[in-house]
């Protein structure tokens, strides 16, 4: 995550945009002139659809996006320039088609049950005019975008010759262009860093049955080879991302739980870009876009996963891997700065934790029941050496760091250099500051920060200094 962390990576997406349009309502009558259901409407709602939700999903990433399509000359069109503007992405480059009819799907929903669909548009074709528009728009800019996205929905934006020549152009000036394909043929696609496509496009396009692991092999190294791909992949819902190089690897998605596949695709899509944009390797992205993927199946509808809302849940997976739990300053105050912002509850502590033993393990298990969230202050070896002697630390940071992230009751591990770590405090200002009970009548440094600061019980007779002395044969 951090790799994507602060970037200004800038994305160009071509395609086809359009609106999905929700009108929702209940159903208690049957109309008197005709045997329907007659929908008392509650309210309506607009979104961005199709290449809409990539562009979404990009944004919610952070990424500055371009947006690269034609519309028609009508209100659809206007309301959808309104949605991306408001979405935050570059609409300069749309080009009008006064004849055209900008794509709307509107669905009834009726007690959250979809009864009907009706779409408005043109399918046709974009002029050879707005090709060549197009085009030239998009050469002028090409050289300021880490990568391009196609996505393409088959409502005439992204016509053979058109995609052909943005494919080459990518090429030209070495960007990736990553597709979200349509249809059977896609040979329009040929020379793209890669393309996305499920099980049943990708049978579709290459004529084979995918059923098993040796037709998925088949059918993901002939797209590959025929089409000259940088990167051969095939998704897999919720069984993860083929990826296709020397040998396939599956990288599995781990969903917490899974409400809705729609618009998955559109994100792996928006993620995968942004990964490779950002200097992943293919292997990296991939994994990201997985993650990204899981977030969105457990939301209802198209939906967006944020950078913060991938890093909660990759640490949901990680809980059993010590080395994710060790932060840095910036790290832990963009992560405290998430905590608050979904009102959990943040404990710090802090310690030496020098030789790891049953007392150090109680303390940190109390604190942990205190608040949702336990931040562990670790004093580095320099500092202990200036606090307790030239002889400590037995053990040094790396070794002590890794103990207390294994620890269940610990979520992060946050080392420090000075010798108090009023510092540290400040990057968290944590809900709850706890301290041994030695402190009582103490002031306790950075209780300034905190809104409330606990005292705990020690257990007795367990501490680091009587392990030393025992194994020294001295006396403490």
């Amino acid at each position: 995550m951090d790799d994507l962390r602060g970037k200004k990576v800038r994305i160009a997406v071509v395609g086809d945009l359009m609106i999905d349009h929700y009108i929702w309502g209940t159903c208690e009558r049957i109309s008197p002139e005709a045997p329907v259901q007659v929908l008392e409407v509650a309210k309506e709602s607009n979104l961005l659809g199709g290449a809409g939700n990539v562009i979404n999903n990009l944004i919610a990433l952070e990424s500055e996006v371009h947006v690269y399509t034609v519309l028609g000359g009508d209100k659809n069109a206007e309301l959808a320039e309104t949605l991306l503007q408001k979405a935050g992405a570059d609409c300069h480059a749309v080009i009008k088609e006064r004849e055209r009819v900008t794509t709307k799907k509107s669905r009834v929903i009726a007690s959250n049950q979809q009864i009907i669909r009706f779409d408005d548009e043109s399918k046709e074709d974009i002029s050879l005019l707005s090709q060549k528009t197009l085009l030239e728009n998009l050469s002028a800019q090409i050289i300021s975008y880490d990568a391009l996205l196609l996505s393409d929905y088959g409502k005439g934006v992204l016509t053979p010759a058109l995609t052909r020549n943005i494919v080459a152009l990518a090429q030209q000036h070495g960007k990736p262009v990553l597709v979200d394909p349509k249809g059977a043929d896609y040979s329009k696609y040929a020379g793209a860093t890669l393309l996305t496509p499920n099980k049943k496009e990708a049978s579709l396009a290459t004529g084979i049955d995918i059923r098993n692991v040796e037709t998925l092999l088949e059918a993901g190294y002939k797209l590959k080879k025929e089409l000259d791909l940088t990167y051969g992949i095939i998704t897999l819902s919720e069984e993860g991302i083929a990826i296709f190089n020397n040998e396939m690897r599956i990288i599995p998605t781990v969903a917490r739980e899974v409400y809705d596949v729609t618009g998955a695709g559109d994100t792996v899509l928006a993620a995968l870009g942004l990964g490779l944009a950002s200097g992943l390797e293919i292997n990296r992205a991939c994994e990201f876009a997985n993650k990204a993927a899981a977030v969105v199946v457990a939301k209802v509808g198209s939906a967006t996963a944020t950078l913060n809302e991938i890093e909660e849940y990759e640490h949901s997976l990680n809980k059993g891997q010590a080395e994710s739990k060790i932060k840095d300053f910036s790290q832990i105050t963009r992560i405290a700065k998430r905590l608050k912002e979904q009102k959990r509850k943040i404990v710090f502590t802090n310690g030496c934790f020098d030789i790891l033993h049953r007392g150090h393990a109680s303390y940190l298990q109390k604190a942990k029941e205190l608040g949702d969230f336990l931040i562990v202050g670790l004093n580095s070896d320099e500092s202990i050496q200036r606090l307790k002697g030239k002889d400590r630390p037995v053990n040094p940071l790396e070794d002590r760091a890794y103990l207390l992230a294994a620890l269940e009751s610990v979520d992060y591990v946050v080392p420090f250099t000075e010798d108090t770590p009023y510092e540290l405090i400040k990057c968290i200002f944590p809900d709850i500051l706890v301290k041994g009970a030695d402190y009582e009548g103490k002031e306790v440094v950075g209780s300034d920060l905190s809104k409330e600061v606990r005292l705990i019980d020690f257990v007795e007779g367990k501490s680091t200094s009587n392990i030393i002395a025992k194994i020294s044969g001295t006396k403490c």
